[in-house]
Formats: C-alpha cells, structure tokens, sequence
C-alpha cells in the first residue's frame, strides 16, 4: 500500500498537467493565450484585493503585538473553561479565525511546549484543521468582488469556529483520553 501511495503522489502533478493539455488539444483552445489571459485577471485581482490584504495584515500583526491576544486569551478563559477547552488552546481559537499564519505559529509553540502526542497539541492540531481564516478568506474574497455588505456571512462563519473548536476538544478527548 505504501509503495502504491508513493507512486501515486510522484505521479499526481504530471498526471493532471497532461490531462489539461489533452484536454485543451481535444477541445482545439490555445492553452497558452488561454493561460496568459487568466494570469493577467489573476494579476488585476491581486492588485485589487492588495489595501484590503494590507489592512488585514497590519490589524494582525497589532493585535499580536499590542498584547491584545492575552487579554482576550484571560478575557474568555471563563467560557473556554466551561467548554472544557485547554487553556493553552485559547490563543488559537482567537488567533485561527484571523491569520493562518499566525495560527500556524500558535500550533508550533502548542506542540514544541507540550509535545504532539498530548492531549493539547492533537487538539491544536485538530482545530488547526478544522478551522478557517474568517477574516482573511473573507477579506480576500470580498474584497475582490468589492462586496461591501456581508450579511451574514461573519456570524455563520464565527458560528461554525465556535463548533469546530468544540468538536475538536470533544473529539481528541474521546478518541485520545
């Protein structure tokens, strides 16, 4: 099974490059003004979505550093300790909605102080997974369709973290008591 696995993700990306150009020959399209056509929207994208990226950017990097995540982190200590989420978690749970990346260095120092294998760094691993970047999705998105009402969106999205991040602790507290 392992030698099929491996085959299969060096063989994965090749694969789908000769699907696409077969499939482009068949259908007689000029696969290369075709890409180049879609490189510029995508360029005209990026430079449409750039102040919403740099607003989001610089509110993240404020927030970490001003040291509002820990007052919030002891803010919601007495909810998260009703839930029966770790402490330790918490800066996730309110980083992970915000910034991917910023989470993604929660997770590490999670998992170097605590190690992998225990109850918080699977369960920082699975809400890692199991979460979205709500802020940033919504902003690139939005932004790039200049959608300026989001109805409601942020409250469903918040609405669906708030279960993952339950899910998640109950889950690596079943399966990994």
């Amino acid at each position: 099974m392992v030698i099929i696995l491996n085959i299969l993700s060096i063989m994965i990306i090749p694969v789908l490059i000769t699907m696409i150009l077969a499939h482009g020959f068949i259908k007689k399209i000029n696969i290369y003004e075709a890409f180049v056509e879609g490189a510029g929207e995508g360029f005209k994208t990026a430079v449409r979505i750039m102040p919403y990226m740099v607003a989001i950017f610089l509110a993240i990097g404020i927030f970490r550093e001003s040291g509002a995540l820990e007052v919030f982190t002891k803010i919601l200590s007495p909810i998260t300790n009703l839930l029966g989420i770790p402490q330790e978690v918490v800066p996730l749970v309110i980083m992970r909605p915000i910034s991917g990346s910023g989470a993604l260095g929660i997770v590490r120092d999670i998992i170097h102080t605590y190690g992998a294998d225990s109850f918080i760094g699977r369960a920082a691993s699975v809400m890692m997974g199991s979460a979205e970047t709500i802020f940033y999705t919504m902003t690139v998105y939005f932004g790039a369709i200049a959608i300026k009402n989001t109805r409601h969106t942020l409250a469903a999205a918040l609405i669906s973290h708030l279960a993952a991040v339950i899910v998640s602790v109950v889950v690596c507290s079943r399966m990994f008591p």
